[in-house]
């Protein structure tokens, strides 16, 4: 039988999650390409260089990443990590950013380490960039056959982001948890998808346990353990399963009624991604008729804040005006690997019954 490789993600998180830098990193070299967005820089790139002062790594040069992860960016950042003679990148920052680093590194053949600044996505530990054309629309994945060396994650600098990612992250978390539950629904799973599907469970019980705190706490900047258990679902957990799992495991309704709704002219500008997932959560377990989690997500979902209905998006439930929104859910690449076949009509009146949710 073929040998194949699982990688997983190592991490350190904490308060003082950067002092560990100098134990960890100087085994790859000594000179840093720092890349990361613009806040993110901000927020913690003294930080950083406070943590790594005196010992023999040199951050040879910060730059910031762009608007978008792009293969334009990826490829201008590794040729410049080239010139720099960087042994290894830092990548600071949110999802965008920290793919950009990620792909540079793996264009340039060195290493990377991720520094995440906010909690809305597991892009720190995911092996994996979301790529996008120029003019900002979804371009393709770009797989890599290990995620980051290292992630260290400073849940201070977490604690003090705006409080909306973090809320944004659990709801995409929480997707991870029903769509790969769901997607995986009577299929016989080999050892690395079936461990995977077991650590999704971490995708949403501990954020029914903290994640309501969590947010009070990031309101208040505490770098509380509540917080630091729904960080931990965000961050790591979601990425280990996206490790594990098949691809036809990480995603199903959920995520496809988001790629429904960004079709409607100004909703992703409005609307923040993992909120939207968690929207179509509730709109999976009513195609589902899983009337009792229907009930629980919606309880999460309202004390959390994230807008449960389509009213709440200021979206009309209209057949007509939801017809393109119908058409991509049913069709788009997250449906290919689910128990049964989803119809529009199926997800129009899943829309309806959440809509009645109290």
């Amino acid at each position: 039988m073929k040998s194949y490789s699982v990688y997983f993600a190592n991490y350190t998180i904490g308060e003082d999650a950067y002092d560990q830098v100098r134990q960890v990193c100087p085994a790859y070299g000594k000179r840093v390409l720092l890349i990361g967005g613009s806040k993110a820089l901000e927020a913690a790139e003294e930080l950083l260089r406070d943590a790594v002062k005196d010992c023999e790594l040199e951050i040879v040069d910060t730059v910031h990443f762009g608007s978008d992860c792009t293969y334009a960016a990826i490829d201008r950042w590794a040729a410049h990590a080239g010139e720099c003679k960087a042994d290894m990148i830092f990548g600071m920052g949110g999802g965008k950013a920290l793919d950009t680093a990620k792909g540079a590194a793996e264009r340039a053949g060195i290493p990377v380490f991720t520094f995440p600044t906010i909690a809305a996505t597991c892009a720190a530990t995911t092996a994996l960039s979301v790529v996008y054309k120029e003019d900002g629309n979804f371009d393709s994945f770009y797989f890599f056959d290990k995620p980051a060396r290292h992630c260290f994650i400073n849940t201070r600098v977490i604690a003090d982001a705006p409080y909306q990612y973090l809320r944004a992250g659990m709801g995409d978390t929480m997707g991870k948890f029903f769509e790969c539950h769901f997607a995986a629904r009577g299929d016989q799973l080999d050892h690395s998808s079936a461990l995977g599907r077991e650590i999704s469970n971490l995708c949403y019980a501990p954020l029914l346990d903290h994640g309501v705190q969590a947010l009070k706490d990031c309101m208040e900047h505490k770098a509380s353990y509540d917080l630091q258990q729904a960080v931990l679902a965000n961050i790591v957990s979601t990425g280990m399963v996206s490790l594990m799992v098949l691809d036809d495991y990480n995603c199903a309704v959920a995520h496809s009624v988001y790629y429904g709704l960004v079709l409607l002219p100004g909703f992703e500008e409005k609307y923040l991604h993992g909120d939207v997932v968690a929207y179509g959560v509730l709109v999976q377990l009513a195609v589902d008729k899983d009337m009792e989690r229907l009930a629980e997500a919606k309880k999460f979902l309202k004390e959390l804040g994230i807008p449960s209905t389509l009213r709440e998006m200021e979206v009309p439930l209209d057949r007509e005006a939801l017809s393109e929104v119908l058409r991509e859910t049913v069709t788009g690449p997250d449906m290919d690997h689910i128990p049964y076949p989803v119809t529009e009509d199926m997800v129009f009146e899943a829309m309806k019954v959440v809509e009645g949710l109290e």
